[in-house]
C-alpha cells in the first residue's frame, strides 16, 4: 500500500482529491494538510511514501514544502498537483526536488500513475507542463546553458549517454533498449550521473540535460 499526504487548502476541493487518491486499491490517505507547514507536520508524523501538494497555500506554500521536505524527509516523493502554469512554480518545484507536477485537470488515472510513478523514483508530467518545460529550458537569461554543460562535462561518455536518452523521456528499459545495455547497467550509470551532477531525481537530471542541450 502506497501511504499519501494530501495537502491544498481549499476543503472541498481537497476532499475530492482525497477520494480520488483512495479510488485506486493500492492508494492510501494518510493525512490531509491546508497548508504548506500542516503538509511538513504530517511528513515528520507520518513518514508518507509520497505528498501529494498543490503550490500556492496559506503560511507556507508550496515550493517552501517541497524543498523542506525533500531535505528533510528524501525517501518521501513529492508530486505537485496544481492549476498553476508558470515560470514561478514549474522549474523552481522540479529542481527542489518535486518528481512530478500534475495539473488538476489531469485524469484521476494519471494522478494514480504520477503518485506510482513518483514513489517508484520515476516522473511523470502533464503534457502541458512537458511543454512549458522544454520552452523554458532555452531561456538562458542566468546563463544556466553554460552552467549545465559545463556540469555534464564531467560525465562518462556511456553515463552522459543515459542522461540524454532520460532527457528524450525513455524509461530504463527504453534507455537500455536504445543503448544495447542491460537495464541494471542503465540504473549504475544513472545513479552516477546523478552522484555527479549534485541532482535528486530523474526529473531534475533530465532537466539538466534540456538545459545543456538546447539551441
Amino acid at each position: 500500500m502506497i501511504r499519501v499526504v494530501v495537502a491544498d487548502d481549499e476543503a472541498l476541493l481537497r476532499a475530492g482529491i482525497v477520494r480520488l487518491v483512495e479510488s485506486a486499491a493500492d492508494l492510501e490517505v494518510v493525512g490531509e494538510a491546508a497548508d504548506g507547514a500542516e503538509a511538513v507536520r504530517l511528513v515528520r508524523a507520518e513518514l508518507p511514501d509520497a505528498l501529494l501538494l498543490d503550490m500556492r497555500m496559506p503560511v507556507m506554500d508550496g515550493l517552501d514544502a517541497t524543498l523542506t521536505v525533500r531535505r528533510e524527509h528524501p525517501e518521501t516523493a513529492v508530486v505537485v498537483l496544481t492549476s498553476f502554469l508558470t515560470d514561478d512554480y514549474v522549474l523552481p518545484a522540479l529542481r527542489a526536488g518535486a518528481t512530478g507536477y500534475l495539473l488538476k485537470d489531469s485524469t484521476p488515472d494519471e494522478l494514480h500513475q504520477g503518485i506510482r510513478a513518483a514513489v517508484a523514483g520515476d516522473a511523470i508530467l502533464s503534457p502541458a507542463v512537458t511543454r512549458h518545460l522544454l520552452a523554458a529550458a532555452g531561456d538562458d537569461t542566468s546563463g544556466r546553458r553554460a552552467e549545465a554543460r559545463r556540469r555534464l562535462d564531467r560525465l562518462a561518455p556511456k553515463e552522459r549517454d543515459v542522461v540524454e536518452a532520460l532527457a528524450d523521456g525513455l524509461s530504463n528499459a527504453g534507455i537500455a533498449a536504445r543503448l544495447y545495455l542491460a537495464e541494471s547497467t542503465v540504473k549504475a550509470y544513472l545513479a552516477s550521473a546523478m552522484s555527479k551532477l549534485g541532482t535528486t531525481n530523474r526529473t531534475q537530471t533530465a532537466i539538466l540535460a534540456h538545459e545543456a542541450a538546447h539551441p
